[in-house]
């Protein structure tokens, strides 16, 4: 369903990140890396929040995958969804482990570009440069609550369309309403939150109908208005964000993270393994 946008912001939001520098465009070509078949490409903030708002202001259809251990699996798993993900126009390194497989595979300089925080960069920069953003995805409630986040840090920001979908796949002629709403508001970067992989299955088939910038971010609406709440900071930075999670919700997860965390790593080092016995084999019939 769509909504009103309720225009009274919350004074009690916690303060905006200092925002990127947005730089000019064209943008030179990311390096990227190949873990387990699916790409990622090695950027910043600032890096990210450039190249969308670039796309945005040009009105041009992209989308971004913001990718996890999770993602990486369930690309493992299916060859399909392996080629939604990579023909991403980006793809960040949102999990901090996917940040140690891109140094690991000789890209030292490698930092995480984390969902909910590149997508308040990007608000920000929206605000500043007058981009019409939208939201696709959550329920009627915890937009309604995340229009007020916005209003409170971002003064000024265009929210041009509120849309929450249902949790079932919508019917081809919901699909055809909803698409049309958002074509209609102008909207110029789309927030989609409705869950991996769902999530980019619907800005992979969407990209092509509408003439914006499509972030795919998870639960990002549920965490800026404390819905959820996210890992601490040292728990981040130490790869265990999923056991935080795992804790909060283990109903929900404990089976996704037992099937996918085990392969994730012992796929990966047989990766290495095997990028190690190449690289090797090359410089002996070098020498």
């Amino acid at each position: 369903m769509s909504l009103p946008i309720p225009s009274d912001p919350r004074s009690a939001a916690p303060a905006p990140p200092a925002s990127p520098a947005v730089g000019a465009s064209p943008h030179p070509a990311l390096t990227s890396r190949s873990i387990l078949g699916m790409r990622v490409d090695v950027t910043t903030y600032a890096d990210a929040t450039a190249r969308v708002m670039a796309w945005a202001r040009a009105g041009q259809g992209r989308y971004v995958c913001a990718s996890n251990v999770h993602m990486v699996m369930e690309t493992s798993d299916s060859a399909e969804f392996r080629d939604v993900v990579n023909g991403a126009d980006l793809v960040t390194s949102d999990g901090v482990p996917l940040v140690w497989a891109l140094k690991a595979l000789g890209v030292p300089q490698a930092e995480r570009v984390y969902g909910p925080t590149l997508m308040l960069h990007v608000c920000e920069a929206a605000a500043r440069e007058g981009v019409p953003i939208a939201l696709y995805g959550g329920t009627p409630e915890s937009l309604e609550e995340f229009v007020l986040f916005l209003h409170a840090n971002y003064p000024g920001i265009e929210i041009a369309c509120l849309i929450a979908p249902p949790f079932r796949p919508p019917t081809p002629e919901e699909d055809a309403y909803y698409t049309q709403q958002l074509v209609d508001s102008g909207a110029r970067i789309v927030f989609v939150g409705i869950g991996c992989p769902k999530q980019e299955r619907w800005m992979a088939a969407h990209t092509g109908r509408l003439d914006a910038v499509l972030l795919g971010m998870g639960a990002a609406f549920d965490f800026h208005t404390g819905r959820v709440r996210q890992a601490p900071a040292a728990m981040q930075r130490l790869g265990l964000e999923w056991l935080f999670r795992l804790f909060m919700e283990p109903r929900r997860l404990w089976k996704r993270y037992a099937k996918h965390n085990p392969r994730f790593v012992g796929r990966f080092l047989l990766q290495l393994l095997g990028q190690k016995i190449i690289n090797r084999g090359r410089r002996a019939s070098r020498d």
